[in-house]
């Protein structure tokens, strides 16, 4: 493997480049207009403009990838997360156009690509499972009549879903057939596929999930949990590892499970299994995402292990010579998403021009972005400006160098999620680490943050002007 085509852009993109240097393989960016001159098309070997600023017009056209990548004799190509990466169709066409797909095959990607079919597949495996359905609603009265049996508050999903779109919590009865078509038009919109099942709601659960290392051969690792419960709209905001509540035991179950799941498809590559813990550590499997995950950075930290090399050496036959046994978990590592968001109104996109971009520095502290100082946050893309990420030899210690980080970091021109990340940080219940996927919901009110922040840049304004007088006094004073 001498080429990579990376299939995005970003900080995903740079991390993708980076790791493929490091092994001596060269890369091909592919690049929108608007990104014309972002890092990751400066950082790359050869780089490709592949259409216009939409996704539909640029990092979503497959065929035209491969044709570029075709052209430019790529070996393989790796999807990154989003856009492509979990399109069963476009990781056949790599392969039959005699390219390396850098991730599963397109059968273990359609089928835990449909919860419904990611259900089917690992019922053999006595692994436990939400109460529900393991099949689409046909009708209005069907939904009536399981809801009824489950019991509510229930759940409705979208069978070919994602973060948190085509989802709705239903609590009374009264309520269901509004929820039921709107659940079905948003799963209808953003997946061009309408079907919806319904299961109980999990009222105060925690999202964990477990990473998993599959190659060719028959040999599948977990790489232990991270704790993905700190959401915003179903979709997560900072994440961590280990979780602060599993037992050994429990981490050893859920491990074990994820490896079936893993084996449920014949899966290999990096993978990641998700699990829903209720407040009595029960656990119940949620979905498989077949692709890197967005917070792999944090389970690098505890492992020592690069993943992109993993992905990369798995693609290209290398058996994992790793046992579960060697893997052990060293330290702690927090993960804050730095999306251009305003966390004073409701995490609204808030995208514009980054006049001033200064990224923290020091020991255990990385930043992955794909940005530089005076570029624009595009409309057109997800605003994920940045991972913050740091470690510690402790929990304790890992969230206080967060906290340190997050006020090295300077952002001028658009409101980001960083002052969310600090209110996380120094909250009561997340370092007591009692908290769920509620956490927004229960603790978090923007006016009062926006109140208290204003109050603290006061404070520090008064103090500078202070210390300023006290030094001009100093000055004026003879000897």
């Amino acid at each position: 493997m001498k080429k990579i085509l990376v299939a995005n852009r970003g900080e995903i993109a740079m991390r993708v480049m980076k790791t493929a240097k490091r092994m001596g393989i060269n890369t091909v960016a592919i690049f929108s207009s608007v990104d014309r001159n972002a890092p990751h098309v400066k950082f790359a070997d050869e780089a490709i403009h592949i259409g216009g600023n939409p996704s539909n017009e640029s990092y979503l056209l497959g065929e035209r990838i491969i044709e570029e990548a075709k052209k430019l004799k790529v070996d393989a190509i790796h999807p990154g997360y989003g856009f492509l990466s979990e399109n069963a169709q476009f990781a056949d066409a790599v392969k039959k156009n005699d390219m390396i797909f850098i991730g599963p095959d397109s059968v273990s990607i359609s089928m835990m690509g449909d919860k419904l079919a990611a259900k089917d597949a690992v019922k053999n495996y006595d692994i436990p499972m939400v109460p529900g359905i393991d099949k689409a609603i046909k009708d209005k009265t069907e939904a009536h009549d399981l809801a009824l049996k489950i019991g509510y508050p229930v759940l409705i999903k979208a069978a070919a879903g994602g973060g948190g779109k085509g989802m709705r919590v239903v609590n009374e009865a009264k309520n269901l057939n509004a929820q039921l078509e709107r659940a079905i038009s948003e799963a209808l919109s953003a997946f061009g596929d309408g079907s919806v099942f319904i299961e109980k709601y999990i009222s105060s659960p925690r999202h964990i999930e477990f990473q998993i290392l599959a190659d060719n051969y028959g040999k599948v690792l977990h790489l232990f949990e991270r704790e993905c419960s700190i959401q915003r709209r179903h979709q997560k905001v900072v994440e961590e590892a280990p979780s602060s509540i599993l037992t050994a035991d429990l981490r050893e179950r859920m491990g074990d499970a994820a490896i079936k799941v893993a084996k449920s498809c014949n899966y290999t590559g990096a993978g990641t299994v998700e699990f829903l813990v209720d407040d009595a550590l029960n656990y119940y499997f949620l979905e498989m995402n077949t692709r890197l995950q967005v917070e792999h950075p944090v389970t690098e930290y505890i492992t020592g292990l690069d993943l992109v090399e993993q992905q990369i050496n798995i693609a290209r036959g290398e058996p994992l010579l790793l046992e579960q046994t060697d893997l052990k978990i060293n330290g702690h590592a927090l993960e804050l998403r730095v999306y251009a968001e305003d966390v004073f109104h409701d995490f609204l996109p808030n995208v514009g021009q980054m006049k001033t971009y200064k990224i923290p520095q020091g020991n255990n502290i990385r930043v992955d972005d794909g940005y530089e100082q005076g570029m624009e946050i595009p409309i057109f893309y997800d605003p994920l400006i940045s991972k913050l990420i740091t470690y510690g030899k402790s929990r304790t210690e890992a969230i206080q160098k967060m906290v340190e980080a997050i006020d090295q970091y300077l952002i001028v021109g658009v409101n980001t999620t960083l002052p969310f990340g600090k209110f996380v940080c120094q909250h009561q219940a997340f370092q007591n680490g009692l908290f769920d996927t509620h956490f927004v919901q229960k603790y978090f009110n923007g006016d009062q943050l926006k109140a208290d922040t204003e109050e603290e840049a006061k404070v520090a304004a008064i103090l500078a002007l202070k210390l300023y007088f006290e030094d001009q006094v100093l000055l004026r004073t003879p000897n």
